[in-house]
């Protein structure tokens, strides 16, 4: 008998079944639900910033980005770090950048040296260069090209156009400006402008095109190069300062990449209160082709490459840690 209860007892729990539900309730409350399900729209995924797989893509430091999208995050790492830039150039190159840039200067030789007029025709119309800095925003190559100009070869009349794709680095140019001796002169102008577009300057019209630390933020930079080419003179020179992505020696190179990385971020971050902008900047640098890739580069585009001959095409600055590239726009 007592074999019997926990059977009993199996058949009760197996045999227990679900409530009753009316058809019609069932029914009624289907067709009050459906309406509300038919108003509301399927959910949406969240924006994403990853890129589409036919979207065209570069990179903006380590980070792959579409194209059309680069152009303006250098714009605002460049609103970010404008008034501080040359200081933190300072402090990151600790001070090295404006002995590179005075080479860079001097290599140049800019202005055009009057000659002693002849004794009877009357004297020729004075001689001068046109000189387009790009990404030139706070003026501190083309100061030094006219300081060149003006001293050294005693030329007046050289002027440069100082073109940036960013306002807040041209408003800081022309705010350092009134300090210089050109404010008042004819000398000094600026243009806001993408490098890979200058249609606002006429071909054949440019003597000099300088580009110093700002070509590796270029999204096509083949294509500014064709820009170069095209607004230069017949025998116009492109001059191009900017850092290189390895050095040499693997011991220094070790030594430079953990300065860079460790240093330089954190740098922006106690000087500037600026971190992802710093680190940006060094991560383009990594991105940027090695100096016989860019030679090439420059060669492809219809320039001639100085010292292409010895198999080099660049000059190498601080054991390679920047390096000045020259092409000549054939006559």
């Amino acid at each position: 008998m007592a074999s019997a209860v926990p059977r009993a007892a199996k058949r009760l729990r197996l045999t227990n079944t679900p409530g009753y539900v009316c058809t019609d309730c069932r029914r009624a409350f289907a067709a009050s639900t459906q309406p509300r399900l038919q108003q509301q729209p399927p959910p949406q995924p969240p924006p994403s910033q990853h890129v589409g797989q036919t979207a065209k893509t570069t990179h903006f430091g380590f980070e792959t980005v579409a194209e059309e999208l680069k152009a303006s995050k250098v714009r605002t790492v460049f609103s970010s770090v404008a008034s501080s830039y040359d200081t933190m150039n300072d402090l990151m190159s600790l001070g090295i950048h404006r002995l590179w840039k005075d080479h860079f200067v001097r290599s140049l030789n800019p202005g055009i040296r009057p000659t002693p007029p002849p004794p009877r025709p009357p004297p020729p119309p004075p001689q001068s260069q046109r000189i387009l800095d790009i990404a030139g925003g706070t003026g501190d190559i083309a100061f030094r090209l006219l300081d060149h100009a003006t001293t050294t070869n005693r030329d007046p009349h050289t002027s440069v156009l100082i073109s940036d794709i960013n306002p807040q680095m041209l408003a800081e140019g022309r705010k350092r400006c009134l300090s210089t001796p050109y404010h008042a002169t004819n000398r000094v102008s600026f243009l806001e402008a993408n490098a890979e577009d200058l249609s606002a300057i006429e071909s054949s019209s440019i003597d000099l095109y300088t580009v110093a630390f700002g070509i590796r933020n270029f999204t096509h930079k083949a294509t500014a190069l064709r820009e170069a080419y095209r607004v230069l003179k017949p025998g116009g020179v492109f001059a191009c300062l900017e850092f290189t992505p390895n050095l040499a020696n693997p011991v220094l190179n070790a030594l430079y990449k953990r300065w860079s990385f460790g240093a330089i971020p954190l740098i922006g971050q106690l000087v500037a209160g600026d971190r992802e902008s710093y680190q940006y900047l060094v991560e383009s640098i990594e991105k940027f082709p090695s100096q016989r890739e860019f030679a090439a580069m420059v060669r492809e585009t219809g320039f001639l490459v100085p010292g292409d001959a010895e198999g080099g095409g660049w000059e190498d600055l601080s054991m390679g840690i920047a390096a000045v590239h020259k092409g000549v726009k054939p006559v």
